[in-house]
């Protein structure tokens, strides 16, 4: 036996310890929990033959995958240009753009509601422009608005990290080649950031997917799979049918991160 095992064991028993308690622990007993309803482990097949949480699923995925992909673009171009660029307001520029990460969900819903409610400035402006208010905080656009507004800092910083390592001298290379700025995009540019945009889009899809104070707070008409398990943990009592969900969500988003890694070579773990 290496005289470096015991000193090993020392040293990973804290980890081991905390990864049980708090993981390992609380996941067997829900899904356990998960399989202990009417339907038995069958409640792990309700999301493909109940209609409701099957539209549920579907609405969530189809949100994160254009969270994911609108965020991505802007980001993107205004990562872009803030690598690039120096100019005065710039640092203030950056703070304000990554300002949300310091905002709960519950509080960006309640700004989608002053900007897209029935008091909002976005209702105030649409009526006097073409005589309509405009209310949507309140649907499914409302939730969108706010999860695109506090996933674009997350892929910024991850974009302008990824920018910053971009070498000038091969773009300008390809120019002198007679690269178009669009061939120069798509073959010095993107490849370079593809990684950070891989590992970025992850982290959007997987924080979307799982996002509940946004949706909470703007709940009237927005049926998205956190809410199915919220209402059936604390309406309809089924607790057996919420953790079965909870485990189904928690699959999928692990799927969505295992792919990214895979993809980019890098670990790719979700933001608060």
């Amino acid at each position: 036996m290496s005289p470096h095992y015991p000193r090993l064991f020392l040293l990973i028993l804290p980890a081991a310890i905390v990864f049980t308690a708090f993981f390992i622990i609380p996941m067997s007993r829900l899904i356990f929990i998960g399989g202990t309803g009417e339907n038995g482990w069958a409640a792990y097949y309700a999301i493909f033959t109940n209609s409701r949480y099957l539209y549920s699923m579907i609405a969530t995925l189809i949100l994160s995958f254009s969270v994911t992909i609108i965020s991505v673009i802007i980001s993107t171009i205004v990562g872009l240009f803030l690598v690039r660029n120096q100019f005065y307001g710039r640092d203030i520029l950056i703070s304000m753009l990554t300002f949300p990460l310091a905002f709960p969900g519950v509080v960006i819903g309640f700004l989608v509601i002053l900007s897209a409610g029935r008091q909002g400035l976005i209702g105030y402006i649409s009526k006097a422009l073409t005589g309509d208010k405009w209310v949507f905080a309140y649907s499914i656009a409302g939730l969108f608005m706010g999860y695109v507004y506090f996933s674009i800092p997350r892929v910024i910083l991850t974009v302008m990290a990824a920018g910053e390592k971009l070498e000038p001298s091969l773009e300008e290379a390809a120019k002198s080649l007679g690269a178009s700025p669009w061939q120069v995009v798509k073959d010095i540019i993107i490849p370079a950031l593809k990684p950070g945009l891989i590992a970025s889009s992850a982290i959007c899809f997987a924080t979307s997917m799982g996002a509940f104070g946004t949706a909470f707070t703007l709940a009237t008409n927005i049926d998205v799979l956190p809410m199915t398990i919220y209402t059936e943990f604390t309406l309809n009592a089924n607790i057996a049918g919420a953790a079965s969900l909870s485990i189904v969500l928690g699959l999928v988003t692990w799927l969505a991160l295992y792919i990214a890694r895979s993809l980019s070579g890098t670990s790719v773990a979700p933001a608060g």
